[in-house]
């Protein structure tokens, strides 16, 4: 490089090793930042505390989770937005509508699937209770008389 052309550059401030650090980090990603942190707490624990701090305080920690779920929220309400075709809206009402009321057919039928497997086992209570009080004297392990 010639002296015309070293000049001509403005010099770059020089990072420190922290901040050199800090942009290795970011641009590796969140995983990156929790190895960090978790090497940190297995080998000097107060900077492992400090990274967990760090990425608290500078809302690292949560930013992909947060953008993720309302990503998730949002796909959610797109299926009540119109496309502009009526044939195909119908067809998507229609289709919505049959599913919701298939759905309500099935949690009908595992509500009566639970009530009746609630009554099977209290009806095989009562007769296990009723057949413990016809014999009093009978064991109930093995149906020998008990022994006073």
């Amino acid at each position: 490089m010639t002296l015309a052309a070293q000049t001509a550059q403005p010099h770059a401030p020089q990072m420190s090793w922290l901040a050199r650090s800090e942009a290795w980090l970011d641009q590796k990603g969140k995983g990156a930042w929790i190895a960090a942190m978790v090497l940190g707490f297995i080998f000097v624990w107060p900077v492992g505390l400090a990274l967990l701090a760090y990425m608290i305080w500078s809302k690292k920690m949560f930013s992909k989770n947060c953008s993720r779920r309302a990503r998730f929220s949002h796909h959610g309400m797109s299926a009540m937005k119109t496309t502009g075709n009526s044939a195909f809206d119908a067809y998507k009402m229609d289709t919505l509508r049959r599913l919701e009321e298939e759905q309500e057919q099935f949690e009908a039928f595992l509500q009566r699937l639970r009530e009746a497997k609630d009554k099977s086992e209290f009806d095989s209570f009562m007769e296990d209770r009723a057949k413990r009080a016809a014999a009093p004297d009978m064991d109930d392990a093995n149906g020998q008389p008990r022994e006073a």
